[in-house]
């Protein structure tokens, strides 16, 4: 027999009235087996709550099985149960995908989505939006595995992505996107104008811990004085500063503290003289204006912070580098005229360029591919090679041009 509420109306499966508080409830289990309940002050409110329950679980469950699944849909699927990976990458995947995916092909149902549909999207993103062919292959790598789980799921039977970024990478379109190494001569004429100018000169050991040690970005702001073996003269790499929304869809932008990038990324870098000289003049310089004050999930005593005595991030380095490369070009161009000489422009850089322009350096003078990774804790050594053939490659054509030099002077 039925059970009953006040009024002698028959409740439903997992219905029922607490007589103490006067409140219906309704009792049911979520898809892991989860215990819940809900509580409504008439019978009414109560089945309104318990039709959206079941709304949410048909859209979520039934409607995936049925192949009526919008593409959005299965990658908010695919992300909810991405487990294993930073938060930092899943935002990073929550980014690509919003700003690219979400209101155009995301919209479309999963199953009718085709090998052409992908290939002509990827098309539009370049040829139309203007988007780098690279960061498209980012887009792909979020994509493709979303079709995976389509698959895997019963719910299509081939990947649509499976084939169109080899086919891109194959086309006159597709552009690795290098990032070419400063000179040397570009690298000098940089620190030292940023070293004489009386605006920017406080930005000096930053600049040259940077060039000299090629550590990524987070993992120079996020270093602290304890990190620093000065009688070794060692830099100990065992995290990164990140400077990101930390769930992803939603939230300000905040400091946290993540492992190194890769697994490679925990190192030891041994400090050159002129980086252990930056490091030990900052020291002196802080001692007097004062250390850095800001905390970060439990960590202090940063090396390197801004005016605020606040940790820094990406976003404002960039800037300066932008703003010395910017007033030295200026000023440059003037001095050269009056020298009758051809100006030595910086090309445009950023943090990635410098730790890049290091690693060239390093494989022009050292043959070890192994040890060049450690240095850079590369992950793939693949990424060493092909810097370290550049880099060569370069050499070969220095070596060609000072040969024929030498033999128009003879």
């Amino acid at each position: 027999m039925n059970r009953k509420d006040p009024k002698g109306r028959v409740l439903r499966k997992g219905e029922g009235y607490r007589k103490d508080k006067n409140l219906y409830i309704y009792q049911y289990r979520d898809p892991l087996g989860g215990k819940h309940t809900l509580y409504a002050n008439n019978i009414m409110d109560l089945r309104e709550k318990e039709d959206e329950i079941i709304r949410d679980s048909l859209d979520g469950i039934k409607t995936y099985v049925a192949g009526r699944i919008t593409l959005n849909g299965a990658y908010d699927r695919y992300i909810s149960m991405k487990y294993g990976v930073k938060p930092n990458t899943k935002a990073n995947y929550n980014y690509m995908y919003d700003r690219f995916v979400r209101n155009s092909i995301g919209r479309r149902l999963l199953k009718d989505i085709t090998y052409s549909d992908i290939k002509y999207f990827y098309y539009h993103l370049i040829n139309e939006r203007g988007v780098k062919p690279l960061t498209v292959d980012n887009v792909h790598t979020v994509l493709h595995p979303v079709f995976e789980m389509g698959i895997r799921d019963g719910i299509i039977r081939t990947n649509p992505t499976k084939g169109v970024m080899a086919e891109i990478k194959k086309s006159n379109l597709w552009d690795k996107g290098t990032r070419h190494a400063l000179t040397i001569e570009e690298t000098s004429a940089f620190l030292n104008f940023t070293e004489k100018h009386p605006v920017y000169n406080h930005w000096l050991t930053l600049f040259v811990v940077l060039f000299g040690t090629g550590m990524r970005v987070g993992e120079v702001c996020g270093l602290r004085w304890q990190d620093l073996d000065f009688e070794k003269r060692e830099i100990s790499i065992n995290h990164n500063l990140l400077y990101t929304r930390w769930d992803g869809h939603v939230g300000k932008e905040t400091f946290h503290i993540s492992t190194p990038k890769t697994a490679k990324g925990t190192r030891m870098i041994p400090m050159t003289d002129e980086v252990y000289e930056a490091f030990k003049a900052e020291y002196d310089h802080q001692t007097v204006t004062g250390f850095c004050e800001s905390e970060v999930d439990g960590m202090s005593g940063f090396v390197f912070c801004n005016r605020f005595r606040g940790v820094l991030h990406q976003g404002p380095i960039n800037r300066a580098i932008k703003r010395v490369y910017t007033c030295y070009n200026n000023e440059e161009v003037l001095k050269a005229a009056k020298e009758k000489r051809k100006p030595l422009i910086i090309p445009h850089f950023s943090c990635h360029h410098i730790r890049h322009t290091f690693c060239t350096r390093l494989c022009e003078r050292e043959t070890n591919i192994k040890a060049i990774q450690e240095i850079m804790g590369h992950a793939d050594a693949q990424t060493t090679l092909d810097i370290y053939a550049e880099a060569t490659s370069e050499v070969k054509h220095e070596a060609i041009k000072a040969l024929r030099k030498q033999k128009d002077v003879n």
